[in-house]
């Protein structure tokens, strides 16, 4: 029986895609067919070899900072010029700090405005930057990697929890507005175990696995394979927010 690949011939633009979500999901679309091209800000190294590791051909990295709107104008035309279509754009790229919910002074308006300049404005302007090319198609796809955090207002900052919120809200606004031809959808992750998270306190993370219902953590694999999903096989669906998030709310 031949192989089947879902999404031979589609393109992907993954931005912060040398993350190891972000990494996860292009191994996962790169399986499923489609071209990925992976941007970064500062993984550059993450991001080539990654693109040297994914299965199949037509996949390129490139340095863009999604607060440079100049930067993803010119990475649109770029993806035009080199793969001439883009099918799904998966906004990954986000930053934050941990800082005390009570900690008001802490929470700086330096900090404040990195938060939304990245984690809202940044996904906003990528759409921005390639709708066109989305739409052209008949059948284009936002995925923006969100958290549980917009909606429980737990996490690992106020500014951080509501830059998610302002994101789940941007997707069901802009479902509304680009549909037909462009779908939008939130995958919002609970707390997942990366690198980064590992290093974190370990009493801290087995807390936080054993206050969700499934008693662990999800993994940058799962959040990948949630996100393949959408693009594959949840193409009635629009404007929602998909919790991969282990039951977290329920506890």
């Amino acid at each position: 029986m031949a192989v089947q690949f879902p999404l031979q011939g589609q393109v992907c633009v993954v931005t912060g895609g040398s993350g190891a979500i972000g990494s996860a999901i292009c191994r996962h679309f790169a399986e499923a067919g489609a071209a990925c091209v992976v941007t970064y800000n500062k993984g550059e190294r993450a991001a080539k070899d990654l693109v040297a590791a994914l299965p199949g051909d037509g996949h390129w990295s490139a340095r863009v900072p999604v607060d440079d709107t100049a930067a993803l104008n010119a990475l649109a035309g770029k993806v035009l010029a080199e793969n001439a279509k883009v099918d799904v754009l998966v906004n990954c790229a986000g930053i934050t700090r941990f800082v005390p919910h009570d900690d008001l002074d802490a929470l700086d308006d330096q900090l404040i405005d990195d938060i939304f300049r990245v984690n809202w404005r940044g996904p906003f302007a990528a759409v921005r930057a390639f709708h066109k090319l989305l739409a052209a198609g008949g059948n284009g796809l936002v995925v923006n990697i969100s958290s549980i955090a917009g909606v429980t207002a737990m996490g690992s900052n106020v500014a951080y929890c509501a830059s998610k919120a302002a994101l789940d809200s941007m997707t069901k606004s802009l479902a509304r507005a680009l549909a037909p031809e462009i779908r939008v959808v939130s995958v919002s992750p609970g707390l997942v175990d990366t690198d980064f998270v590992k290093n974190l306190d370990k009493k801290w993370r087995d807390e936080q696995a054993l206050r969700t219902p499934l008693k662990r953590l999800a993994t940058a694999d799962e959040i990948g394979a949630a996100t393949l999903a959408v693009a594959t096989h949840l193409q009635y669906s629009t404007g929602c927010i998909i919790a991969i998030d282990g039951g977290r709310p329920l506890a």
